[in-house]
């Protein structure tokens, strides 16, 4: 995996192409919801408005053919001109519907060119009816309804059906294109839905790829990690072997001989000579006093007791002389059968003991602490607790605790860093049988 190489920008690319779709869809979908608003008002209002209209034409008409009927009808008595009145008022009321129709109709304006000339034409032939009937000649005027006026309006009727016909037909245009646009948008959001699920499944299937192969990286790197942290450990403890044997074998021999020497020259050195006497008395104090550092200091290095005595035998030498460097009390115990560890798996042990202890005396400000070693049928479990003031934030960071769980990681173990019961801090080491 190279450096660098992320997936931020495919990710914004394909935010912004979904973006870009769903602005697109909403846009086109606007677009389509104000062309079934003009659909709807254009069209079905005007339509359903028309024929209302026409519908009100049509009554009147009715009401004109009633009335004709009641004037060729005699036996109330009534002279024609006595309708006069009656037929004007629903000429009226048909002049307003016709003009009012006149804005809403949508229909083809040959047929409400037609209507409108056949309507006049209608009252001119109703005004010489009863100009003809006011000469007193009613017979001749009842004769011009039966063979005229009644044949007028019948066409009139004819053609306002027409119209009515037409505005249904045009309704009913107007319900199917309704249901194409549903069938249409509908399609529409399962086509969007479907492009959309195809984003998130091809930039789910990029992110899983993307994932697993950094984590493979980060799986490497851990590897790379525990190697070179194995190297350095393995490197670490050869380097302190050998300095250790050389400060015990070299340096401890070369102080043994000169304390031996010293001595020698002092029962050498006369008796009256208290004062060269002192002097090499105090020159062998302070060999003895660095041979003992000396020997202190490889034994810090590298417990040449591990391979002599085993882990629990550099224990047993180890608490003694860290409680007399440290003042801090030691309470030690063991539990479950005693068994030999394996040379690294020793090595680890002591070194966590040795780690886990030296932070008793640079941070817990414990005055004591207790050690515990448990064998179990399936683990060896190493235990340090102190009373002090515990882990502080940031302090698992630190170098001394990231080498305790390089360590037990080198020998497939685990160490915990836990609050201890009543304030402190508890270290446990948990080393698998299968291990040691």
């Amino acid at each position: 995996m190279k450096r660098g190489r992320t997936p931020t920008f495919r990710l914004l690319a394909g935010l912004a192409v979904t973006l870009s779709a769903v602005a697109v869809y909403s846009a086109y979908t606007v677009y389509q919801l104000r062309a079934l608003e003009r659909l709807q008002t254009a069209t079905i209002d005007r339509n359903r408005t028309d024929s209302l209209l026409l519908l009100r034409i049509q009554q009147n008409l009715n009401n004109v053919a009633l009335t004709l009927r009641d004037m060729l009808d005699q036996t109330e008595g009534y002279p024609l001109t006595a309708f006069r009145a009656p037929l004007a008022r629903i000429h009226t009321d048909l002049d307003d519907a016709m003009e009012k129709e006149a804005k809403f109709s949508t229909g083809n304006p040959e047929n409400r060119a037609y209507l409108a000339g056949r309507m006049k034409d209608f009252w001119t032939s109703m005004d010489s009816v009863f100009a003809i009937a006011e000469g007193g000649q009613t017979k001749k005027a009842e004769e011009l309804i039966r063979v005229s006026i009644q044949d007028q309006l019948k066409a009139l009727s004819s053609a306002v059906s027409r119209l009515l016909v037409q505005n249904n037909e045009s309704e009913q245009r107007a319900a199917e294109d309704t249901r194409a646009f549903y069938q249409h948008s509908e399609r529409n959001v399962y086509i969007f839905l479907a492009a959309v699920l195809i984003v998130v499944v091809l930039t789910s299937i990029y992110l899983f790829d993307y994932n697993r192969r950094m984590f493979d990286h980060v799986e490497e790197l851990s590897n790379l990690r525990s190697e070179l942290a194995q190297q350095l450990i393995t490197t670490q403890e050869n380097t302190f072997r050998s300095l250790s044997r050389e400060l015990h074998d070299d340096f401890g021999q070369i102080l043994t001989a000169i304390g031996a020497m010293l001595a020698r020259a002092q029962r050498r050195t006369p008796a009256d000579a208290g004062a060269d006497k002192q002097d090499l008395r105090e020159i062998q104090e302070v060999a003895q006093a660095t041979l003992e550092k000396v020997r202190s200091l490889s034994q810090a290095l590298h417990p040449v007791i591990l391979e002599d005595a085993g882990f629990e035998g550099a224990i047993d030498v180890y608490l003694p002389a860290f409680e007399k460097q440290t003042g801090i009390a030691v309470q030690y115990e063991k539990s479950g059968a005693s068994r030999e560890l394996d040379r690294a798996v020793a090595t680890h042990l002591y070194r966590v003991l040795q780690e886990a202890l030296n932070n008793v005396v640079r941070h817990s400000k414990s005055p004591s602490a207790q050690v515990r070693l448990n064998y179990t049928s399936d683990s060896v479990v190493l235990e340090v607790e102190d009373r002090g003031v515990g882990l502080g934030k940031g302090e698992g960071r630190g170098m001394g605790i990231v080498s305790m769980r390089e360590r037990a990681e080198l020998v497939n173990g685990r160490v915990e860093f836990l609050a201890a019961e009543g304030g402190g801090t508890l270290i446990r080491m948990t080393v698998p049988a299968g291990v040691v």
